[in-house]
This record gives C-alpha cells, sequence and structure tokens, in this order.
C-alpha cells in the first residue's frame, strides 16, 4: 500500500470542509408555506408564501392604467393588487412599441398576429415621456419586477422576461447573452450555436451558468417550454378583460429549487404531501437524477422544531446577535437604512494585540452579516460600524473577505471600502418585502396589548377544553399542542402531574405534543393529523 504523507491527508481535509450541504426545509400550513435554506445546519435564507396565489416577482398581468404622472415620468397601473402598481418611463423596455401594438391588436381581437411575423419598432431610448406612449385606459401588459412593500404597490416593467432553469426568454430581441460566469470559450460557442438552431425570430435569450455542461435536448426543451408560456400569455389577452393575470411565476419554493439545485443539494424536506409531489414533478423535469433527495416528512414533531429552524427563527431575527466568545451585533432598521454595529462585548483584550483582536472580531462579524442580509433580506444602504483598524491592510483584507462572503448572494449589491472611521458601506438589492416584518406579527397570545391571563389559570383553561370533548362530545383521545414549558411544566411529578389527574378525571388518553412556536400559555387541541379541533 503506497504512503500518504501530511499533505495528502491536509489536502483531504480542504476538499472535504469546502462542500457545503445545502437543505431546503418546507413547512406547509392551511394559510402560508415557509421557506428555509440551510447550509452546512445554519439558516442562511426564509422565505414566506401565502397559499393565496398571485402578485408575486415574476408575474405577468394585463393592466389598466390608471394614471399618469408627468412629473414622475411614470403611471400607476391596475393590477388588481389593492394598492396600484407603479412603472417608470425606464421600466418599459426597448421593444415596448412593438409589444403594445400587439396587445392592441390582440385585445381588439382584429387578427391573429405571431411575434415572429412582427417588425419590431427602433427600439426606446433613455430618454423621452412615458405619456407619448400610454394614456390612462389603455391595457398594458406588464410584469412584476419587485412584490408590494409597507405602502407601496408593486413595481412594473414591460421589459418581459420568462426564467427557466438553463435560460431566460426575452421577447422582441435577437440576442443570445451568456453568462460572465462560463469561462470556456468552447462551451459558449457551443450554446450559442444551440439557441441559434432552436430560437424563432424575434426570441433572444440569457444563457444561465447553469446550462453549462448541459445537452442540446435539455437547452432545447427549456426554450421551448418558455415560448410556449409566452404564447399562452398572448393567447389570454384574446379572452380577458384587464385587470388579469396572464402568467404566473412558479412557486417560491420550485423558483429556489430551479436557481440554486446543484451537486451540493443534498435535500429537500417538505411536510405536506401535495407540494412534496409537486416538486418531485418539478425536478423529474429538471434534474431526474436528484429525485431521492426529495423527502416528505411524517414525524411527530413541526418540521421547523425538528430540523431546529424555530430556534435559528428567533434568535437571528432579534435586535442583538451573538457571536463567538462574547462579541455581538446590534441591527437597527430605520425608514432610510440600516445599522450595524459590531461590538466585542466582555471578550478578554490583550493590550500588546488590540489590533489583532479586533480584527479576528470583526473577521468573525463580516462573515454573520453577510449571512444576517441575505436571511433578513435588508435592501437598500446598509452602514456598518466596525472595530477600529489601524493597519492600512488590515483593512483592506477586511474588505476583501466581506467581497468574498457575499460573493454568493444572488442579489445586486456594491460594497465600499472602509472609511477612515470604520464604516462600511453596502447596497443591496431587494425585490421582495424585508424576512423580518414579515417574522413580526400580532402577538396570538395578548392580541398585542401587552397583557395576558394569569399564567396560574393556564391548566384550568385547558382542562374546561378537555371537559368539552371528553363529555360533550364523548372523545375518549385527546391531543393538546403546547410550548415545551408548559409541557413540562404539565407532566411533571409523574404519576401525580396535572396530566394524569385529567385522564383518571375524565377517562381520556390526554396527549401533549410540543410546538415551540407557541407562546408559553398558547396552546390548541388538534386530531391525529395536527389540524385544529372545531
Amino acid at each position: 500500500m503506497p504512503q500518504r504523507t501530511s499533505s495528502y491527508y491536509s489536502n483531504r481535509k480542504l476538499t472535504f470542509t469546502l462542500q457545503m450541504n445545502r437543505e431546503l426545509i418546507i413547512n406547509v400550513t392551511p394559510s402560508e408555506v415557509t421557506i428555509a435554506l440551510v447550509e452546512d445546519k445554519q439558516l442562511v435564507e426564509l422565505d414566506k408564501e401565502s397559499c393565496k396565489s398571485g402578485f408575486a416577482v415574476g408575474d405577468i398581468y394585463l393592466g389598466k392604467v390608471r394614471k399618469i404622472m408627468p412629473g414622475l415620468n411614470a403611471a400607476f397601473v391596475n393590477i388588481g393588487h389593492e394598492k396600484d402598481a407603479f412603472i417608470h418611463f425606464l421600466d418599459l423596455g426597448p421593444q415596448f412599441t412593438t409589444l403594445h401594438k400587439l396587445v392592441a391588436n390582440l385585445s381588439t381581437k382584429k387578427k391573429n398576429m405571431r411575434i415572429e411575423s412582427l417588425k419590431l419598432d427602433q427600439p426606446l431610448g433613455k430618454t423621452g415621456k412615458l405619456a407619448s406612449f400610454i394614456a390612462g385606459g389603455q391595457p398594458i401588459m406588464v410584469q412584476i419586477a419587485k412584490e408590494a412593500i409597507s405602502t407601496k404597490g408593486p413595481r412594473l416593467t414591460s421589459d418581459i422576461s420568462l426564467a427557466g432553469r438553463n435560460v431566460v426568454l426575452i421577447p422582441f430581441s435577437n440576442k443570445i447573452s451568456i453568462s460572465q460566469k462560463i469561462r470556456s470559450n468552447e462551451e459558449k460557442k457551443r450554446l450559442k450555436k444551440i439557441c441559434d438552431k432552436i430560437l424563432p425570430k424575434n426570441y433572444g435569450v440569457i444563457i444561465r451558468t447553469a446550462a453549462q455542461g448541459k445537452s442540446d435536448l435539455d437547452i432545447e426543451q427549456d426554450i421551448l417550454s418558455l415560448i410556449k408560456k409566452w404564447e399562452s400569455a398572448l393567447e389570454g389577452i384574446k379572452t380577458k378583460v384587464p385587470p388579469v393575470q396572464l402568467l404566473s411565476e412558479m412557486s417560491r419554493a420550485n423558483t429556489i429549487i430551479r436557481d440554486s439545485l446543484n451537486s451540493s443539494f443534498n435535500a429537500i424536506h417538505v411536510n405536506d404531501e401535495a407540494i412534496y409531489n409537486e416538486i418531485r414533478e418539478y425536478i423529474k423535469v429538471i434534474a431526474p437524477e436528484k429525485l431521492k433527495i426529495v423527502k416528505l416528512y411524517k414525524g411527530s414533531q413541526p418540521i421547523f422544531d425538528n430540523f431546529d429552524i424555530s430556534r435559528q427563527i428567533k434568535s437571528l431575527f432579534a435586535k442583538y446577535v451573538s457571536l463567538k466568545r462574547g462579541a455581538y451585533l446590534i441591527i437597527e432598521h430605520t425608514e432610510a437604512l440600516h445599522v450595524i454595529d459590531v461590538n466585542s462585548g466582555n471578550r478578554a483584550k490583550v493590550a500588546d494585540d488590540q489590533e489583532s483582536t479586533a480584527m479576528d472580531v470583526n473577521l468573525s462579524a463580516a462573515a454573520e452579516i453577510a449571512r444576517q442580509l441575505r436571511l433578513r433580506d435588508m435592501g437598500g444602504i446598509v452602514i456598518i460600524d466596525f472595530i477600529d483598524l489601524h493597519k492600512a491592510e488590515n483593512r483592506q483584507r477586511l474588505y476583501e473577505e466581506m467581497q468574498k462572503l457575499m460573493a454568493g448572494d444572488k442579489a445586486k449589491h456594491t460594497i465600499l471600502p472602509l472609511t477612515k472611521f470604520g464604516l462600511m458601506q453596502i447596497t443591496r438589492q431587494r425585490v421582495r418585502p424585508e424576512a423580518i416584518s414579515k417574522a413580526e406579527e400580532t402577538c396570538p397570545t395578548c392580541g398585542g396589548t401587552g397583557k395576558i391571563s394569569p399564567s396560574i389559570l393556564f391548566d384550568k383553561q385547558i382542562e374546561n377544553q378537555i371537559a368539552y370533548y371528553a363529555i360533550e362530545k364523548r372523545m375518549r383521545s385527546l391531543r393538546v399542542v403546547v410550548n415545551p414549558v408548559m409541557e413540562a411544566y404539565l407532566t411533571k411529578g409523574g404519576l401525580c402531574s396535572i396530566r394524569r389527574k385529567w385522564r383518571r378525571r375524565y377517562l381520556c388518553d390526554i396527549r401533549l405534543l410540543v410546538d415551540q412556536s407557541l407562546g408559553v400559555v398558547e396552546y390548541k387541541f388538534v386530531d391525529k393529523k395536527r389540524r385544529a379541533l372545531a
């Protein structure tokens, strides 16, 4: 057997540590779907999607122009949302006039026009007046670019694109663009040749990084399926009256899978059979070899509790975020920007080596900040107050480290070097509401008053419910979901516990189930499938 040097084992160890395990944990409830993206057991992205469909980024609508705003060079458009959507002149897209003519013809049902037979107009420039192209009351085909946030309605664009696994289809274009991450000239030529062969006239594409190494058939099928979706949206214009949805983006879970699925994606856990089957069908199309990673969760614990997501959500969305060895972050949100302060806390400082201590804390903070930006989907301007570094090379190293840490963030961002005051400025794009605003809701226990009924009466409230189900409804088996603290309180004492007394008193089998997301004095009665009892 050949001798293996220490360098061999160190290289093997390095290879192992560089591989990142990614898991998607999907929690489905009657009102919403919550999707947690986990990298090496750490939560890095959290998405909530309402079970009501519509008004998501990528959705295409036939809207109706409500009002032109000449001062803003923009217009408000009714797409059926409770707030009017907004479109600026620069969001019309270079081929808006061609699209607008096509929509007008299809709306009046004059004739059946195909995009391949159109002569494209001269592209719009970057200057011009929106009022010269559209008027109030007109139908307009738009796509949601940003979801409604706070008091603002959705942001729209008429520069429409349809994203697939390998390509992004651009109607009214004849250009083929290729992702800059594809380096090989031979691969670029091969991919361009495939698209040239299959694309009809007046269709362009952006070839995504995921297309690298894919077979001709995979890419061709992707393009043809996107063209079919686009044509079905155009067909809808003939029969539907604005405001109406023409084409819906796929579910958020499938979007994350489409954009993120790779060799390091090793598991997708979902607790709902319908969503499980939907994801399996989608993966069967885009990557059949990964079908086995989709798993239906059937555990008795809530899925987020089982995978330690609940604890991470509660700890990571707080104002204070702990780092190693006593250091911590303070994250403040204002209307104009986000501010993050880095503190060394009670960490022991070495007087002779204060610079290296500050550098160590700053590097640890940078890694956590990069994760927090993705996790909370913090957008706009972010100001970070790092611990002062006196050496220019250390400030440069921290700047370069932050660039590396943010490289995996798909949102567009710009990072500026540290100022002489130790401040780092980051701008980051956000296209959906900030996750923390969704995580914070009115307390269901106190109703927002800050006051709850005396906790000493908690067990009496549950017992009244048990009496109702056991005596009035004649039920002989009950399941009560409670917070872990209350579960411990109700089972304390073994044979003399409160739960045992209830069992003997009402001749009923009473099981306590734990849910970390419940408040301390919250509870609910559920059936075998954890559905709330009436």
